[in-house]
């Protein structure tokens, strides 16, 4: 079955398919920029994605999924030497954590990911190519900017009137632009390179208009279309990114190359994400970290079920009570699996969500109408909601143990699909030491007989010997500190 996706360009639902058969599809993500730890609106977008790579590659197509890492803008500068660190040390940090969070969070690392740092040059040659072209002008101080009004086709993305463009003050999402804060002839033109200013530091370099360093939205096209090619099959990224860093995004490379309608044929974009009702802030104490909520006892399968669980073109409302659905939710679908499983005589260790190519050709089953949903415009919640229906039937079932397998066939593949991993809980259990093991079994025993003093004690050893209990309404967990 086709996956048919909604396109941000055409205002309509397409199929998805690589621009010729023999061809991976191009998959060009924007990324994120390291100067911290991602938040979870960050990744829900980047979940989506995943999802959406997850189910192409279900479907048989080969994806090439390339997603950048910004590793210079003022934000990165700023941070770096604040801490009195290298450009390079401060963000190969903030790198590492990204990578660890992803892992965490079950996604398929892109098989390109560059960094902004490392394809200067690259960008520069586009530059040049857009002076060359009149779409670019060099300031009196060096720095370089695009010439709006050069290009008769500027604004198709984000469907906005000449008039609205006099302006790049404020992005898609209706927050303030940052990004460019440097003087230009027209309020909408932006910033292709950066003059070095005296707070940048020793990060600047070389370029045919002096010393300084890249804007932030030509890194996106020199390297989209560098490792993909001019014309690609699909792009994504929040909403807020459709205008202006996508619609500057397609300027660029289609200007540098003279050839309008060439850029990506596809552009996703993910909703935001609220947080009990309100939009992220640091001030609203909202803004959650994927640590943040471990610390707080959820597992990270739970933070990616309850980001994943809304449609990716509606607001998701986001709230702690979310993750403690989202766990019980994992924790009915490994029920499910775990009957299926007996059925089959499958042990759980046996059981893996991770499909093979062979296994992509295998019958759905009664999942198959959950597959249905999730092409149907990547419809996660209704993916979501087949899954446990074909669940409860399959539970009034008598199978066989060669019915029980091919069921499991169909449950592997939309588990992969929508990157739900079972029972990690339980294979992460064979790393505690059985002396802590024992003592969390009685930590747990005394809890449910309301002997809480005996409860604190043995919490104290268990934090003695760097372990803690994460409680659940129905069991509890053992990490360590």
């Amino acid at each position: 079955m086709s996956i048919r996706l909604f396109d941000t360009l055409s205002r309509e639902r397409r199929t998805l398919a690589p621009s010729a058969p023999e061809k991976e599809f191009g998959m060009y993500c924007c990324g994120p920029t390291v100067y911290g730890p991602a938040h979870i609106g960050n990744f829900r977008t980047f979940l989506l994605q995943d999802v959406l790579r997850r189910a192409l590659e279900t479907d048989g197509i080969r994806v090439r999924h390339v997603r950048n890492i910004t590793d210079v803008d003022d934000k990165t500068i700023r941070r770096s030497q604040q801490e009195g660190k290298t450009l390079a040390e401060f963000t190969a940090a903030w790198t590492k954590k990204f990578h660890d969070d992803c892992a965490a969070l079950n996604m398929l690392p892109p098989q390109v990911e560059p960094s902004a740092v490392e394809h200067i040059p690259l960008q520069i040659a586009m530059i040049e190519k857009l002076v060359a072209r009149g779409n670019a002008y060099v300031a009196p101080d060096g720095s370089v900017y695009f010439k709006v009004s050069s290009d008769p086709e500027y604004g198709k993305l984000a469907h906005l009137d000449r008039e609205a463009l006099r302006t790049q003050e404020t992005n898609s999402a209706g927050t303030a632009n940052l990004a460019d804060e440097y003087a230009r002839d027209d309020v909408a033109d932006f910033a292709l390179w950066k003059a070095r200013k005296p707070e940048d530091g020793p990060n600047f370099w070389q370029s045919p208009w002096g010393e300084g360093r890249p804007g932030w939205h030509i890194e996106c096209s020199a390297m989209s279309t560098h490792y993909l090619g001019e014309t690609f099959d699909l792009h994504g990224g929040g909403v807020d990114l459709c205008f202006p860093h996508h619609e500057n995004e397609i300027a660029q490379a289609e200007c540098s190359c003279g050839r309008h309608g060439t850029f990506a044929r596809h552009w996703f974009h993910s909703a935001h994400l609220m947080v009990d009702g309100a939009k992220m802030s640091k001030s609203l104490g909202n803004l959650y970290t994927l640590a943040d909520l471990v610390g707080k006892g959820f597992s990270p399968a739970a933070v990616r079920y309850a980001l994943i669980s809304g449609h990716y073109r509606s607001q998701l409302n986001f709230t702690l009570k979310s993750l403690e659905d989202a766990t019980a939710a994992l924790e009915k679908i490994e029920k499910g699996a775990r009957r299926l499983l007996e059925k089959a005589g499958i042990s759980v260790e046996e059981f893996s969500q991770d499909i093979s190519v062979h296994e992509r050709n295998t019958a759905w089953g009664a999942f198959e109408p959950a597959w249905t949903a999730l092409c149907d415009d990547l419809n996660i919640p209704g993916a979501i909601g087949k899954l446990f229906s074909a669940l409860g039937e399959l539970g009034k079932k008598e199978l066989t143990k060669a019915e029980a397998g091919t069921q499991l066939c169909g449950l592997a593949k939309i588990l992969f699909a929508l990157g739900l991993k079972l029972f990690s809980g339980e294979k992460k259990s064979a790393d505690v030491p059985a002396d802590v093991a024992a003592l969390g079994e009685k930590r747990w025993a005394a809890k449910t007989s309301k002997n809480w003093a005996e409860a604190d004690r043995l919490r104290d050893e268990l934090a003695a010997l760097g372990w803690k209990s994460l409680d659940r309404k129905d069991g509890y967990e053992l990490r360590k500190i």
